[in-house]
């Protein structure tokens, strides 16, 4: 049942709530076709005491369609400007969470997408205001009620249509108290609560940090896309590379691409990677756009399967994911070549809003986006990381300091190693070499093409062909990694021979960790005590104010955003922008702890 606007909760009862609050949470059981929640935007804008940032998180079993959004905002001649801002930002319709920025990021919406009580157990954050005014909640098990005892921050208010005595039961065991009706102030058949638990339960949530100062370390993707969203969240910087600008490492690379992965079971792997691919999209486009605010081209890209068994197993794939087409297509052979201007081995995944960027400017755009809260030192090397009282002091080599904060991010891949607090990640530096081809002398494609090797568009003349996957450290170029590339390329482009070219391109080193996930969160310490006998993430010792964004591998256009927004989320105390298995599966301690349960005794 969708209520009228002027009937909500929303515009008294949730105003006094959040009133003058920094942050609110407001957690919706049923977007619907969006009217509560454009109840609840204008509401909030119009509220000259309305909180700093709202977050509104959303379940809905599947994504709306633009066109019901606009049905329902066509209902109120005031929702057409937040309508049109919502359909801009408005995410493809796959399973997940999915982050929107609104209102200049003020107004952040959070949509759930998929079966209602496991996207619940997968919500990481402290809710202010739980609405539950539709009827898909009375489908869940009962048991599953009490979930929202877990999330309530205190004092949490929840609006619920529909009661009956068993799940009200199930509520008031989670913690909630509820009103009289008559007390209720708006509709008799909606049942008002209080979060009022007669305990307490010890959180495992880490300390928000009052003083929002912070030293980045390494100003590649990792780095820059960390001090743009800690300038976002009103935190002040201190950038520290040792090179005498932005991007100098693996970042350097004239060109990378983005594109998500795909696969049959929806692993984490692939499920964090659309997580990823989908929030940098949308980052970018906050920044100008590719191509506007930095060098790069929403082109396409195309990747070939590597056989015709891999092709066929491709094919499985996109009939039982039948994704929309505007976020990834399966194309035959003769499609395939059509689009790609050039006839390919194979079929392949199109994936129409992928492409290239070249690293380096767009780190260079999000430096620039962080305007004076961002203080720069480059050309000075982070050599000693020292931990004061309650904050953290980086020295040069020369035992000179060059900042202090509460907040220490080390975003300096591999380079991380050298410090004594991270000495044990298991990262190591994979060499990629890429080739450079003058135009004239590859196809004229019109998206990237890849596969097993990949070629970009034409670019000031050139184009990019990569990359190598060495396990030495040779810093030149070498012509057999080159040979491998072209050969590589020639497999996906049977027509074409690379024929004789001089040695041209660019040696990177990729920052890789064991289980091929970056590492984004709190290091852990190896010599602190866990009281605990069986431990979980949450119970294992932390360096405090000591967190990292590193590797990357050959994927960091996409994981800088999203890793950086995660930590960002996670120091604020907000709520997560992904699931908490997913979360859990990036933790920099997670080595640490299947070390521990495959029985190595804890340091002592």
């Amino acid at each position: 049942m969708i209520l009228n606007p002027v009937t909500l909760p929303t515009d008294t009862d949730l105003a006094h709530q959040w009133r003058e609050r920094d942050n609110f949470v407001l957690l919706d059981s049923e977007f619907g076709s969006g009217e509560d929640f454009f109840t609840t935007w204008q509401a909030w804008r119009d509220d000259p005491q309305r909180p700093r940032q709202l977050h509104y998180l959303a379940l809905l079993p599947q994504l709306s369609a633009l066109s019901d959004l606009q049905k329902s905002a066509g209902k109120f001649p005031e929702w057409a400007d937040l309508c049109a801002e919502l359909r801009a930002a408005w995410p493809p319709a796959v399973p997940g969470f999915h982050r929107v920025f609104l209102q200049q990021n003020q107004l952040v919406l959070t949509l759930m997408i998929g079966d209602a009580v496991a996207c619940l157990r997968q919500i990481v954050a402290k809710v202010d205001a739980f609405r539950m005014l539709g009827r898909s909640w009375q489908t869940w098990p009962v048991a599953a009620l009490g979930t929202l005892g877990k999330l309530a921050a205190q004092h949490a208010s929840l609006d619920i249509c529909g009661l009956e005595g068993v799940a009200r039961k199930q509520l008031q065991q989670a913690g909630f108290v509820f009103e009289d009706a008559a007390d209720g102030g708006f509709q008799t058949n909606i049942a008002r609560a209080r979060f009022t638990p007669r305990f307490t339960a010890r959180s495992a949530v880490a300390a928000i940090h009052g003083d929002r100062r912070a030293i980045v370390i390494g100003a590649g993707l990792a780095g820059s896309a960390a001090c743009q969203r800690l300038v976002q969240r009103g935190w002040r910087v201190d950038l520290i590379e040792s090179h005498a600008a932005p991007a100098q490492q693996a970042s350097g690379n004239s060109a990378g691409i983005f594109m998500p992965v795909l696969s049959l079971d929806d692993n984490p792997g692939s499920r964090l990677s659309r997580s990823a691919y989908l929030f940098a999209l949308q980052t970018w486009r906050r920044l100008g756009g590719t191509g506007t605010a930095f060098t790069g081209a929403a082109c396409g890209v195309l990747q070939v399967a590597r056989d015709a068994e891999h092709a066929e197993g491709q094919q499985q794939l996109a009939d039982f994911w039948r994704y929309p087409a505007d976020y990834a297509q399966w194309l035959d052979q003769v499609a395939a070549s059509r689009l790609a201007g050039y006839p390919v081995s194979e079929g392949g995944w199109y994936f129409p809003a992928a492409g290239w960027v070249q690293p380096r400017s767009l780190c260079q755009a999000m430096l620039d986006d962080c305007g004076n809260h961002l203080h720069t030192h480059f050309g000075r090397r982070a050599a000693a990381l020292e931990r004061g009282q309650d904050s953290w002091t980086i020295c040069d080599q020369q035992g000179k300091e060059i900042a202090n904060a509460p907040v220490v991010i080390l975003a300096n891949a591999c380079d991380a190693l050298h410090f004594s607090q991270a000495e044990d990640l298991p990262l190591s530096a994979i060499r990629g070499q890429i080739t450079t081809i003058e135009a004239g002398q590859v196809p004229a494609i019109a998206p990237v093409i890849c596969g097993e090797a990949y070629l970009t568009p034409a670019y000031e003349g050139f184009c990019s062909v990569g990359a190598s996957y060495d396990e030495d450290q040779q810093q030149t170029l070498r012509q057999d990694s080159q040979d491998d590339n072209l050969a590589r390329l020639a497999n996906i482009l049977p027509g074409w021979q690379a024929g004789a070219l001089p040695l041209a391109g660019r040696v990177g080193f990729r920052c890789v960790a064991s289980d091929r996930l970056p590492l984004v969160g709190a290091l852990p310490d190896k010599t602190g005590a866990c009281a605990v006998r069986e431990a979980k993430l949450k119970d294992l010792a932390r360096f405090p104010g000591l967190y990292s964004l590193l590797g990357y591998a050959s994927r960091g256009l996409i994981w800088a955003p999203l890793a950086a927004e995660l930590l960002v989320s996670q120091l604020n105390g907000e709520p997560l922008p992904i699931e908490a298995d997913l979360a859990a599966a990036l933790d920099p301690a997670r080595f640490l702890l299947k070390k521990q349960r495959r029985g190595t005794p804890p340091h002592q």
